[in-house]
C-alpha cells in the first residue's frame, strides 16, 4: 500500500518549483500533481497515454480537440490518449490530481 496526503504533495511541489510532481509510477498507471499560476499558459503535448484529471484547486477553461469545458474543484476529466488538450484562461491558481494509464511516459513533462 501507498499512502499520501494531499497537502503534504502540494508542499513538496512548491518546494520543489516544479509544474509536474509524480508520486506514484506502477506497472498500470501513474499519478502525480499538476500546477498552473494564474494567467500562466498550458504548453503540454498530447500525451500517449489515456488521462484523467481532477480539479484541486482553481478555475480555469480545458479545451479537449475542438471541445472546451470550463473547471473548478470537483471537476473530473477524462482525455483520451493522443488527443489534443490544454488549460488556458486560468483565473485562479490550478492544481490538478492527474491519473495516467499506462504510465505516462517520463519526458513529456
Amino acid at each position: 500500500m501507498q499512502h499520501f496526503e494531499i497537502e503534504h504533495l502540494i508542499t513538496e511541489q512548491i518546494e520543489t518549483k516544479k509544474p509536474y510532481l509524480e508520486f506514484i509510477r506502477e506497472s498500470s498507471m501513474s499519478m502525480g500533481l499538476y500546477f498552473l499560476a494564474e494567467g500562466s499558459k498550458d504548453f503540454q503535448r498530447p500525451h500517449n497515454e489515456d488521462e484523467v484529471y481532477y480539479i484541486l484547486t482553481g478555475h480555469a477553461m480545458l479545451q479537449v480537440a475542438d471541445e472546451v469545458q470550463p473547471v473548478q474543484p470537483g471537476s473530473i476529466i477524462f482525455v483520451p490518449a493522443r488527443i489534443p488538450h490544454h488549460f488556458f484562461n486560468i483565473v485562479e491558481d490550478l492544481t490538478t490530481l492527474v491519473f495516467f494509464a499506462p504510465p505516462e511516459q517520463p519526458t513529456e513533462h
